[in-house]
Order: C-alpha cells, then structure tokens, then sequence
C-alpha cells in the first residue's frame, strides 16, 4: 500500500466515526505493527482478531480454562503471537497462525498490562504489572519471575534501608502502576506512587536514573512512541507530559557509563536524578485547565506528531487531540457512554476507541470526494478574475516546439526485486517472517439452513418421478409444489387444501352442454370464455394437455353461475 499517497487524502487525525465493530463485549485493542490486524480481548476471556483491512473476523483464539474477561493484549515483535492477561490472573500466550495455546500460567495477582520484550524474535520474555504490587519480569518458557525495584532503597543504591511496608518517613508504600520497555527492550521505565520514573537495565536489574515529576503524583501510564524519542507519563494530577529522550535508542545501556563518569562528584540519589536529568527531559505538559478532567489511555499517532488521550469521567466519549507543540487542536465527541481504551492506527490517521459496552468505534477523517478531473496546475477562484493574454500566448511557433531530448537512459537496467523501505516504517525493520495477514475462513451455513435447502430439493424431486402429495403450506415457505397431472386433480387438489381434509376426486354427471361439446371434440378448436379470474387461472393450467375436460367445465359453470 503506498502510504504517501493515501496520507494527503485523509489528512492529520480523525474527525468522525466512520463505523463500529462488535463481536461480543471487547475490553481492550491493540494493533499489530503494521496496522493490519486489530486483537480485541473480550468479557468471556477470548481474543478476538480483526483484518482491518476488510473488517471482517480472523481469527478468534479462546481457551475454555479462561472465562474471565481480558484486562490487557500485546503482539509480538513480527505479530505471529499475542499475549493476553485477564481478570483470573492467568497470562496466555498464543500463536496466532495456528490458533494454539503455547503457554498458560497463573501469578499470585491480577495483571493490568502485559508487555512482551520488543527485541526478541521468540516471545520468551514479558514485563507484567499487577495490581497492586511491583512489575515483574517473567521468562515464559521456565515460568521464573524476577521482581523489578521501584525504590532507590529496594535497588540497594541509597541509604535509605529497604521497607516493605512503609517508608522511613512513614509515608505509604509505593504502588507501582505502570511500567514499558524502551524501544529495542533494553531498559525498563518504571514509574511508582511518588511521581518517580526508575529507569533499570534490563539485564543486571539495576537503577541507572530517576526522573522526578512536578507535583510527585501517582503516575498511570507509561508509553514510548513508535520511534522510541518520545516518552509519555499520565499522572494522578490531570496532566499529560511528554519527555525527550536524548539516550540512543541502540546500546543504550552503554550509554550511562559516559553519563555516570561525568558525574563522579555525585554520589547516591543525587547522582542517580542527575543521570536521569540527562536522559529525559521535559518537552511538553497536556492539561484541560477548565474542566480538570481525568485521563484514560493516552498514547502517540503513528509518527509521533499527536498526542491523544481519552476522558476518564463516566457518561461521556470524549478524546482530545493535541499536537506536538502543546495545541489542542480537537475535540472528538462521541456516544454518552464511558471509554475504556484508546488506540491510534501505526500508519493512517484512524483512532479506534472502545465503549463500556463492548463496541469498537472507528474514527477517521471526513473528507469530500471529488470525482472530477483537473490538469495539475487548475487552481480554483473565489470569484471570477479578468484574464489577460499574453500577445504571442497562443501562436503557432513550429520551430520553437520541438521535442526536448529524454534524460533517461533506456540503456541502464531497472532494479524491480528490491524493496525501499517504506517512510511510514524506517524506524524498523522488516523481516520475512512479519505476519500481516490472516487467511479468510469462510463462515459455514447454518445447518438448519442446509437440511431445510436439501429437503426442499428432494420434495421437488419427488413429486417430478413419484408425484406425492404436497405438503400443508407448500409454496408459502419457500418449499416446491407439486406439479398436477390433470386440470381435474387441479381442482380437487385446491378443494381439498381447502377444506383441510385428504384428496378426494368428486365425480359429477356431464351437463348437455358437456356432452354436446365432448361429441364435438376434435372438428373444430375449443374456446371457452372465462368470465372470472380464477376460471382465467385455470384455463392457463389446461393448455395443451390431452385429458377429459368435461369435469372442469362442470367446475367453470358452476363457478360462472
């Protein structure tokens, strides 16, 4: 799909809902890295997986040992697996092709969001954070957790001894409540009750910074942009901030020892703040200052250019659009329902939210089409302009007009097997194994349907080759009708319907008339006059069969007296 043509059309964000999709009560979304699939956790413990291309169901994975409903998905680093936490807490991973459980295993707490490292081929690895504990790391294949520090005293690098229950200051301990990997996984932010972010190694679980918020309130989330040069923090204090990160985004492990030599003079928890001063600095701070709202599920555009994020208040759908200067730019308002989570499409300007009630709305730019065809240089006028000619404009000028000589030369080869890399992905890479489409599975009838379709057709066949009686109500449900072998059994088959009784033919004597007509059958064509629309209907029924009639016209006087 060419991205640089597609992006002008639909422009920077999203304006209106364009449709909603709804497979039972979805919890949370998460889009595949290229934006082809959408994974939806659901109340009843599944995942369901929408190709957002066609909007149409994938796959939907579900494991009758959960039912409980999901809290948090994640896809893996080429999209061939999901991780999905739910309410119960147990940690599924699933491989997605196949639509098998690799792995099940349950913590001692219920998980709110479950990251797998972004590094890693294989998911092997996850970063997991509980409740009300601190985040953990957990290795799938063994099932062993290692607990991440979310104080200078539980690290062991202050002087502050390390308290389980409360601090040295009696203040109340910390409650982790978000945590994310950098962009390659090689760092772990970590944020805690104190308006604190820990920044760890990942390898040797290790303190390298601390960056202190303004106002030390509880931050909720934490999320990196996609190109990994932005961080975004939400915090207890109604206000959205965005920091630079100024560490490479490569080895950046290696990067805090040139910091920490700079910082020798320092030792302890000054140090470790003056570190994380140069790692993160603050860019820029989102806030409603009129209505003082909460937010819920912020996150990056695609490219880093917008800031989203979602009232938390109940009763009203509302997302706020900034840009990155701090603008607020629009207010998407939608159905009088709470909002629950919040995603933005990795390449276009669509925002996919979710409702308390389960549905998932999609949100995208209006715009209007314009069918008509224009030269490249058209330029529409506000109001009519007086045009003046040049003298020598639209004179003839053969010598002049000759064809300039192509540059390009037709001799050099054209490269058509390699691939550039696309703008809207350079800052990853691709590999062959990236999973970005599912096959179709085509839905099967419904098997009442289907003996419903095979028993109509063999009643057709039967009345053709045995003739049997049709069945009460036939021709109403969508059922065959038996052919009638005479225009007699025509009437007595309506007669008996009629009455609701069995076929029973009536014998009658023939008038004069009839048998006048009988003695006359064969000199001359018959013509009979139907002065009714049912005895219209039944002269169509006779024409060109060869049967005694003399019972019908009894039947067509009757009626006619």
């Amino acid at each position: 799909m060419n991205v640089p043509i597609i992006d002008p059309l639909q422009g920077d964000f999203p304006e209106v809902i364009e449709e909603f999709l709804q497979h039972g009560v979805t919890k949370c979304i998460a889009f595949n890295r290229r934006g082809t699939l959408l994974a939806a956790g659901c109340y009843d413990g599944s995942c369901v997986i929408w190709d957002f291309e066609t909007r149409g169901i994938a796959k939907e994975l579900r494991d009758k040992d959960c039912v409980a409903s999901v809290t948090s998905v994640c896809w893996s680093k080429y999209g061939r697996h999901i991780l999905v936490s739910a309410t119960d807490k147990s940690l599924t991973l699933w491989d997605v092709v196949n639509g098998e459980k690799i792995t099940r295993m349950t913590l001692q707490q219920t998980t709110l969001h479950a990251r797998l490292h972004p590094g890693s081929h294989t998911p092997s690895v996850c970063l997991a954070c509980p409740l009300s504990s601190a985040p953990i790391i957990i290795d799938l294949n063994t099932g062993s957790t290692t607990v991440l520090p979310v104080s200078v005293s539980d690290a062991g690098n202050g002087t502050a001894p390390p308290s389980r229950n409360k601090f040295s200051d009696g203040s109340p301990p910390f409650t982790p409540t978000a945590a994310c990997f950098s962009k390659y996984g090689d760092l772990i932010y970590v944020g805690n009750s104190k308006g604190e972010i820990l920044i760890i190694d990942y390898k040797t679980i290790q303190v390298h910074g601390i960056v202190s918020i303004s106002g030390a309130a509880v931050i909720k989330n934490i999320v990196f942009s996609r190109n990994g040069q932005y961080l975004l923090t939400n915090s207890n204090d109604r206000t959205i901030r965005v920091y630079e990160n100024r560490l490479p985004l490569k080895d950046a492990a290696s990067a805090f020892d040139d910091i920490c030599k700079s910082m020798d003079e320092l030792e302890g928890i000054e140090k470790l703040k003056a570190v994380g001063s140069k790692c993160l600095i603050l860019f820029r701070e989102f806030q409603d200052s009129v209505t003082r709202i909460q937010w819920k599920a912020p996150c990056f555009s695609g490219d880093g250019e917008w800031v989203i994020g979602a009232s938390a208040s109940k009763g009203e759908h509302k997302i706020y659009i900034w840009d990155r200067a701090g603008h607020l730019v629009k207010i998407l308002e939608g159905p009088k329902e709470a909002l629950t989570d919040l995603s933005w499409h990795p390449v276009h300007p669509v925002v996919v939210s979710v409702s308390v009630s389960g549905l998932v709305y999609i949100w995208a730019k209006d715009y209007t089409e314009n069918w008509s065809a224009f030269a490249p240089d058209f330029k529409e006028l506000e109001e009519n302009e007086e045009y003046v000619e040049r003298e020598d404009e639209f004179d003839l000028m053969p010598e002049t007009e000759k064809v300039k000589e192509s540059d390009v030369n037709e001799g050099e080869e054209v490269d058509i097997l390699t691939v550039e890399n696309d703008s809207a992905f350079s800052d990853s890479d691709m590999s062959q194994e990236e999973l970005c489409f599912l096959p179709a599975d085509p839905c099967p009838d419904v098997p009442e349907q289907q003996d419903k379709c095979v028993g109509s057709s063999s009643k057709l066949v039967d009345s053709n080759h045995c003739r049997s009686p049709p069945s009460e109500g036939a021709g109403q449900n969508g059922q065959a009708i038996q052919p009638a072998s005479s225009p007699a059994e025509v009437v007595d088959n309506s007669v008996a319907e009629g009455t609701g009784g069995a076929h029973v033919k009536r014998k009658r004597r023939p008038s004069e008339k009839g048998l006048e007509l009988q003695a006359e059958k064969g000199k001359k064509p018959l013509k009979i006059k139907a002065s009714s629309k049912s005895s219209r209907v039944k002269n169509k029924s006779i024409v060109g069969q060869d049967t005694d009639i003399s019972e019908f016209l009894d039947d067509a006087t009757d009626e006619y007296q």
